[in-house]
């Protein structure tokens, strides 16, 4: 049964549209690349590992860069008073506190003419929370994320192995999709650790390799 890896997240640069892999998510691109702020919330939904956060931190990163401030929501924290961006991750998974920090998020944000985006694995009528919260969230545009099909999630390792100076040959390719999840985050972070343990060798990735790491780093 394919394995999800929590594995420590390497040195990767901040996420961008552009090293985006659109697939069937042209829409919801297009949508976040032009979002006019302030404007409705705007949810993104789909299962793990298909890229919501990564349009998140996307979007964060190109507010970030115009020089506004982009807030990452944590429970207990006060939204940022000059937050022109207010996101909102995971939402199906917080409880019932985090949802009390949420709801005032939202509304210290249209007091304060913020933009919200948040992202869940669920569209927002079925997420399991209070019920202002939830409406909220499914107030404005909302966007189901799809997940790439197999020739694209090879296209994404392949391109990420090559920015990191890794052959990553098919063979290689091929062990790592038929055992692992297609969770592009876990494939990240498995790439990312398969690196650092390649070069720790001065090896070349390999299947053996692969293995041997599994067997040292990460027993099944």
């Amino acid at each position: 049964m394919p394995m999800q890896l929590p594995l420590p997240l390497g040195g990767r640069a901040a996420p961008t549209f552009d090293d985006f892999m659109v697939g069937d998510n042209a829409a919801v691109i297009a949508h976040l690349r032009g979002l006019l702020m302030p404007g409705a919330p705007v949810y993104l939904w789909g299962p793990a590992g298909c890229g919501k956060s990564h349009l998140l931190q996307a979007l964060a990163a190109g507010v970030r860069l115009s020089g506004h401030v982009a807030a990452d929501f944590e429970p207990g924290r006060p939204l940022q008073q000059d937050a022109t961006l207010a996101i909102i991750d995971e939402a199906d998974t917080l409880d019932d506190g985090a949802q009390a920090d949420a709801f005032r998020w939202f509304v210290e944000a249209a007091t304060a003419g913020v933009q919200i985006v948040a992202a869940g694995r669920l569209p927002p009528v079925d997420l399991p929370l209070r019920e202002d919260l939830r409406s909220r969230l499914g107030w404005g545009p909302t966007f189901a994320v799809q997940p790439l099909g197999e020739p694209q999630v090879r296209a994404v390792l392949r391109r990420e192995a090559d920015r990191r100076g890794i052959f990553l040959a098919d063979e290689v390719m091929d062990y790592v999709l038929a055992r692992f999840t297609r969770d592009l985050r876990h494939l990240m972070q498995l790439l990312d650790h398969l690196d650092r343990f390649a070069l720790a060798r001065s090896r070349h990735v390999t299947v053996p390799l692969v293995r041997q790491m599994l067997e040292q780093d990460l027993p099944l």
